[in-house]
């Protein structure tokens, strides 16, 4: 196992861009080996953000909703930002019940995961929902979203989705697949 080397020195940071969402900033750092360099990173909102795996009656409940980054239509598990004073956990109940209209009883955290960390400094933490129960809450979704049962032990085929793409997703179904093995 290799050692840790220590942090680069963080020499200067500069705002270059920024939206409604989003700031990218300029950061000079310097290494520990004395090389210089310059790097851009996207900073988000520092509220964090969760995915849902939720299970059901033997089924996965994925959602089906625009995506504008790709202008297509993507299949994947529902997710959110969370919101200011809510805790990952709370903010997981609140998104399954705004996008499939569904709450938990039980929610796992299955782990937290960044989010291109060469760039980006946003946290994403994957829940397993089980116990699920009828409760609909209203949502900030410009319209409604289509939900989509998936077999559970049909999970493989779902990797051949076309659909299916995002990396988050796609890392949720590993996740998931990996606890209700080891349960």
């Amino acid at each position: 196992m290799s050692q840790r080397q220590n942090k680069p020195e963080i020499l200067h940071t500069e705002v270059v861009a920024k939206s409604r969402l989003f700031q990218i900033e300029q950061v000079h750092l310097r290494f520990s080996n004395g090389v210089e360099r310059q790097y851009e990173r996207m900073k988000g909102g520092s509220r964090g953000a969760v995915m849902i795996v939720p299970i059901h009656q033997g089924q996965m409940l994925l959602a089906r909703e625009y995506a504008a980054g790709t202008d297509h239509y993507e299949l994947g598990f529902p997710k959110g930002l969370i919101d200011p004073g809510e805790s990952p956990i709370e903010a997981a109940n609140r998104e399954l019940q705004e996008e499939i209209g569904f709450g938990a009883n039980k929610l796992t955290l299955l782990k937290e995961l960044s989010l291109a960390p060469g760039y980006f400094s946003s946290k994403m933490q994957i829940f397993l929902a089980e116990d699920l129960y009828e409760s609909r809450l209203e949502g900030d979704e410009p319209e409604p979203i289509d939900v989509v049962p998936w077999a559970l032990v049909d999970w493989e085929a779902l990797l051949d989705d076309v659909d299916f793409s995002e990396s988050r997703s796609v890392s949720a179904l590993f996740l998931a697949q990996k606890y209700l093995q080891h349960k």
